[in-house]
């Protein structure tokens, strides 16, 4: 009998590459979408042809909306700096309705697919206090698209994963690090370098650090410079 197939919402950083490592290992047969937005930490990209290609993802695509030309945030508005500090409330490096948009993509892909399951490495603890990363998004998320799919309307709604939402992101690492995912051939940073070092300093940066400190596990990131 073949697997399910579920639909992976791969972004190349570490949150994603482990829940692609959990669909696998909870038996599916799993299908990444990565999505060019105009992000300025384009080598992501990069990062999750890797990961999928390394977990052995049956096919991995990458989609294109340009959200910098609404701009807004400073992973998409290079005119917006990214902190380098603690920052109180929403940060600018959140990119309005990008997992609204995302979530789109891989419902509309995995009614294609015939996939009834789609996975998102968001995350509630450790996370940047993104509104779209929360469980109450995804919940809402999942009313709609039931609502708005022909699969959802013939009784066949997707359901939508997201195994990482209450972990801390020690957690999160060494529940990967226990599936094989291999940390190195991801990007977290947002403003690396043309060659995918990261700058050690940014929001995405300190949670990274932080996570592999609690894990007790080295982190293999490279760096542009001595932290």
């Amino acid at each position: 009998m073949p697997a399910s197939r579920a639909a992976v919402l791969l972004s190349g950083g570490l949150d994603s590459a482990t829940a692609l490592a959990i669909a696998r290992a909870q038996g599916f047969e799993c299908y990444a979408l990565s999505v060019s937005y105009g992000q300025r930490h384009v080598v992501e990209l990069d990062a999750a042809a890797r990961v999928a290609a390394a977990l052995g993802a049956k096919e991995h695509r990458i989609m294109r909306v340009d959200l910098a030309k609404i701009g807004g945030s400073a992973l998409t508005d290079d005119s917006i700096a990214v902190p380098e500090t603690p920052t109180q409330g929403i940060p600018v490096t959140y990119v309005p309705a990008r997992n609204t948009i995302m979530l789109s993509l891989a419902l509309a892909w995995s009614e294609v697919l015939a996939a009834r399951d789609i996975y998102i490495g968001v995350n509630s603890v450790d996370y940047s206090g993104y509104p779209d990363c929360r469980a109450e998004y995804i919940a809402a998320f999942s009313r709609l698209a039931t609502l708005a799919t022909k699969a959802g309307v013939e009784g066949n709604p997707c359901r939508i994963h997201t195994p990482l939402i209450d972990w801390t992101k020690g957690e999160i690492i060494a529940e990967g690090t226990r599936l094989g995912v291999d940390y190195s051939l991801t990007v977290s940073c947002y403003q690396p370098d043309p060659q995918g070092r990261a700058c050690g300093r940014c929001d995405s940066c300190r949670l990274r650090q932080a996570g592999f400190s609690a894990a007790g596990l080295p982190d293999p990131t490279p760096y542009r410079s001595p932290l």
